[in-house]
């Protein structure tokens, strides 16, 4: 049996990427629990993941665009979104002054 709080042994320093770590995983998924400080995709960088992924943001704030949609997407804690695979998205902005934790859950839906 593994267990560990999401708030605990993460970086003080995040000054590079942002911190990605695999709590679970098995056949076909993969739990992540993702730590950003002011990070942002590269500018013309879009996400195009082959696995669909459901991500809930825990704390902190985040800005997500979809390259199909026009409108970016306010995130705040508690909110979540299922991003379909090869749907192209990328992280305008994540709190510079606090930790924005994520959990991400990576898979393949039912039939896909």
């Amino acid at each position: 049996m593994n267990r560990s709080n999401l708030f605990e042994k993460i970086p003080s320093d995040l000054s590079g990427e942002e911190f990605v770590d695999v709590l679970s995983s098995g056949d076909g998924f993969r739990v992540e629990r993702i730590v950003s400080r002011g990070h942002s995709s590269e500018a013309g960088f879009w996400y195009d993941q082959p696995e669909a992924e459901w991500v809930i943001l825990v704390s902190g704030s985040a800005v997500l665009r979809f390259e199909s949609e026009q409108e970016a997407v306010e995130m705040s804690p508690g909110d979540w979104i299922e991003i379909p695979a090869h749907c192209r998205h990328r992280v305008d902005s994540t709190a510079a002054d606090e930790n924005s934790v994520w959990l991400a859950v990576h898979g393949q839906r039912p039939g896909n």
